[in-house]
């Protein structure tokens, strides 16, 4: 039996994206707290994730939009991962207010915020211990959250997954 790399490269990456997938889910978590959602998504969603950011532009004026609407056209897949908003009663201060009471509404728990960090390093991680390309893009991850695709997260972020010869995902040119 031959296996040209080339023929089995998509359903590689999808393994390695449900690896991410269980690294997100496992890294560690603040009080123990696990208020993190992942996803992946392929094929139509991506698209519809693309036109979504080039609908955002219109409403904001981030041109930088474009070049990663286009640039997450080059993914396998795409891994969603946000967080669910959720004081975490340690009265740290780390957001800026003094107490979880008195801080306002839509200012992000700090705990929360550093929780889908470590989500995002872990799978980062596992994704270059197997040797596939990444970028942590914001601007698909608001898309997405636009969408609502993780029910209910704030913070969501995006990364695209590849393998190709050269990552698709640097040395990008910006879109007029």
């Amino acid at each position: 039996m031959i296996v040209n790399e080339r023929e089995s490269r998509h359903e590689h990456i999808l393994n390695v994206a449900r690896q991410m997938m269980t690294a997100a889910r496992t890294a560690p978590k603040g009080k123990g707290i696990d208020i993190i959602e992942v996803a992946m998504i392929t094929d139509d969603e991506i698209k519809i994730l693309s036109d979504t950011m080039v609908e955002m532009v219109a409403e904001h004026g981030m041109k930088f939009f474009l070049r990663d609407a286009e640039n997450i056209l080059s993914a396998e897949c795409i891994l969603l991962i946000g967080t669910h908003e959720q004081a975490q009663g340690l009265n740290c201060g780390h957001c800026g207010y003094a107490t979880c009471a008195s801080r306002k509404e839509g200012v992000p728990c700090a705990i929360n915020s550093v929780d889908v960090g470590i989500a995002i390093g872990s799978a980062c991680a596992t994704a270059a211990d197997n040797r596939v390309d990444t970028r942590v893009m914001f601007s698909a991850g608001l898309a997405a959250q636009r969408l609502n695709w993780l029910k209910g997260c704030t913070q969501v972020y995006a990364i695209p997954v590849s393998a190709s010869s050269k990552n698709p995902f640097f040395d990008r040119k910006p879109k007029e």
